[in-house]
């Protein structure tokens, strides 16, 4: 059966790769909908390869879009309006999410309300509001298939294995661009250093966070939530080789791993075609390549996010949606060249300890205090 797919963000580097997918197995995956946010070319050109019934993009992207393409049965949304209702589309099955940031939140629930099978590459989402998103998942008996490639592999190392004793889960990390840096350089690092990332091509605001390893530090909020865990059951090992993307240790000692070339069509691909797995068609591992793999404890004290990260996730409450909220309004302010490096997680902090945190907030508390922290981010930001 041909599976129909939305693609949120279908522009970006997940998007692009989630494309890559479709285009292997054409006769399995209908693409219904895309949506981007200002690249219009490269978004006509999907439209015009793909032939969506929907898509969406900003108001100038709008007005693009309809001056160049005449397609019939083509609706063409804004993107500054709310797009949850492609999310709920009765002729989709899966919504890949590859938006950024907390835009990706309404229309994760609104897949999940309906129904959809939903596969992040968007972590702040479930950071924001994990326990409704869980909540709204089971009541409609929804299925969550993570693609962030660690999540990917927590979620495949604990398939079958979901009614034995789970004792730990270690969430690899590759140690970020920054990892062998001595901490003292930081100061006088630029925005164009950050971004040249030495190993992936990445988006700009995932890039900063991989150097802040904010990204790891949102990955144990994420994780917490997805696989309903207590924070002490989550451990942060530096593996710079990333081969091995996360692992699992149940309760006899036994410690289940998935490991594989680096490459986000495995995870992509595995949320499209679960539960079965198809020839992918790369590179395979060739283990006598492989010359060491290595495991190393973060340093906490160089990335001082971590800790962060693991006390708001034993406080939770609206404390996840304020760190996620400032460190977005902290990494666009870097990105502008309004901030330093280091000030990215000295705003978040800062933030983060003026808030005043409510344990059990509903949606409404949840949107609440995003505003609240942007606003507070901005001022540090600008004072």
């Amino acid at each position: 059966m041909v599976k129909k797919i939305a693609i949120f963000g279908s522009t970006g580097t997940i998007g692009i790769n989630t494309l890559r997918v479709v285009d292997r197995f054409p006769d399995q995956f209908k693409v219904i909908a895309l949506t981007a946010f200002n690249n219009c070319k490269l978004l006509e050109q999907q439209v015009r390869k793909y032939r969506p019934q929907h898509v969406a993009v900003n108001a100038k992207g709008v007005d693009y879009l309809r001056k160049n393409i005449a397609l019939k049965n083509l609706k063409i949304w804004n993107a500054q309006d709310d797009i949850s209702g492609i999310a709920a589309l009765k002729e989709v099955d899966i919504v890949l999410l590859g938006i950024k940031g907390a835009a990706a939140l309404m229309p994760f629930l609104s897949a999940l309300r309906s129904g959809k099978t939903v596969a992040p590459a968007n972590k702040e989402a479930i950071v924001m509001a994990g326990h409704i998103i869980k909540k709204e998942a089971k009541k409609k008996n929804a299925l969550i298939i993570p693609v962030d490639s660690e999540q990917s592999a927590i979620f495949q190392c604990l398939e079958g294995r979901r009614g034995n004793k789970l004792k730990k889960v270690y969430l690899t990390a590759s140690g970020g661009p920054l990892h062998h840096l001595p901490k003292k350089k930081f100061r006088t690092l630029t925005t164009k250093d950050i971004l040249n990332h030495p190993r992936w091509k990445m988006g700009k605001k995932i890039t900063v966070d991989s150097a802040t390893l904010m990204n790891k530090g949102l990955e144990i909020i994420e994780a917490k939530w997805l696989f309903d865990l207590a924070i002490q059951e989550i451990q942060i090992v530096v593996h710079p080789e990333a081969i091995i993307h996360s692992m699992v240790e149940f309760c006899d000692g036994s410690i289940i791993a998935q490991l594989g070339i680096t490459d986000m069509r495995l995870p992509i691909q595995y949320a499209l075609t679960y539960p079965e797995r198809w020839n992918i068609g790369l590179k395979q591992m060739d283990f006598f390549e492989l010359k060491q793999l290595t495991f190393k404890k973060p340093d906490m004290k160089k990335f001082p996010s971590l800790d962060l990260c693991f006390d708001v996730a034993r406080r939770g409450g609206t404390l996840p949606s304020v760190l996620n909220a400032a460190n977005e309004e902290a990494v666009e302010a870097f990105l502008e060249q309004k901030i330093r490096f280091l000030d990215i997680v000295r705003i978040v902090e800062k933030v983060v300890g003026k808030h005043k945190n409510i344990l059990s907030p509903d949606l409404n508390g949840i949107l609440e205090s995003d505003r609240w922290a942007r606003a507070q981010a901005h001022g540090l930001i600008f004072n």
